[in-house]
């Protein structure tokens, strides 16, 4: 099986936390922190790939402007993330080393045209996923101890904001020339869109809390507050967000929380639902 090996990563970050900032974890903790920023690192590794995929429908949709090329630049910034966690990974004494699973394609959606291919992707790319690691990466720097981990996490998330406001602008410029056909078609994926996004979310955010302080202070987070957080990301921007652009994105939420069967087996909490 292939492997993603970034070690050397904290050096080429000059990543240092100091011995203070290490001093008050335990191993339980230490180890948490490890397997935690090597599943981000994973993940960034992935989302590069998402990336590279989009720039290209992008082109083949004939999306004007500098559009193609900035989502290019994405892909580089996702592999600085990769980068980054690994550095991360590193100083706190793991191995930056992770065996990459088998992915399945991003989706080209064979049963719509480019353009409405384009914005699914968009949507769920940028308007659902980056979205909510903005709300969850904020989050994370905000905890965050040791000043260098404050800095890092600042830095992906300058990144993340612009991955996110990119899928939000490109969905505010198309919304006014939008069929109500295809506004119904986009409605239908985004119930699909949003069950496959809590779904995700979901299973890397443990029903649990941190460990410790110092774990939480160190990337660990509380699993309990990473789930409010994503809920409340959903009900008050993403949803009101894409309402905005006309699309019936309200209704797609309650259905997917009807559909999903993460909204039961998850023992989800019936306030963080959408009520209104």
């Amino acid at each position: 099986m292939t492997s993603l090996d970034l070690r050397g990563a904290a050096d080429r970050a000059d990543l240092r936390l100091g011995a203070g900032a290490l001093a008050g974890l335990d191993e339980f903790d230490r180890q948490s922190a490890i397997l935690t920023w090597r599943g981000r690192m994973l993940n960034e590794h992935v989302s590069a790939r998402v990336f590279s995929t989009l720039a290209r429908q992008l082109e083949r949709a004939g999306v004007r402007g500098d559009r193609p090329a900035r989502v290019g630049a994405m892909v580089a910034e996702e592999w600085r993330h990769a980068d980054r966690c690994a550095a991360v990974v590193e100083v706190l004494g793991g191995d930056p080393v992770v065996a990459l699973p088998a992915l399945p394609p991003v989706p080209e959606h064979e049963d719509a045209d480019a353009i409405e291919a384009v914005l699914r992707n968009v949507i769920s790319v940028s308007c659902l996923s980056e979205t909510v690691a903005v709300a969850l990466i904020d989050a994370e720097r905000r905890a965050a101890g040791p000043p260098a981990l404050q800095r890092l996490l600042a830095e992906i998330l300058a990144d993340e904001v612009g991955h996110a406001r990119f899928g939000w602008r490109l969905v505010e410029e198309y919304a006014p020339s939008l069929s109500p056909t295809l506004r119904e078609r986009l409605g239908d994926y985004l119930v699909i869109a949003l069950d496959d996004l809590a779904t995700h979310e979901l299973s890397h955010l443990p029903a649990r809390p941190s460990p410790s302080s110092a774990a939480e202070a160190v990337g660990v987070c509380d699993g309990h507050a990473a789930r409010r957080l994503f809920f409340a990301t959903v009900n008050e921007v993403i949803v009101p967000g894409l309402e905005a652009s006309g699309l019936p994105a309200l209704s797609a939420w309650r259905a997917a929380q009807e559909l999903g069967a993460w909204a039961s087996a998850q023992k989800v909490d019936p306030r963080a639902r959408m009520t209104a």
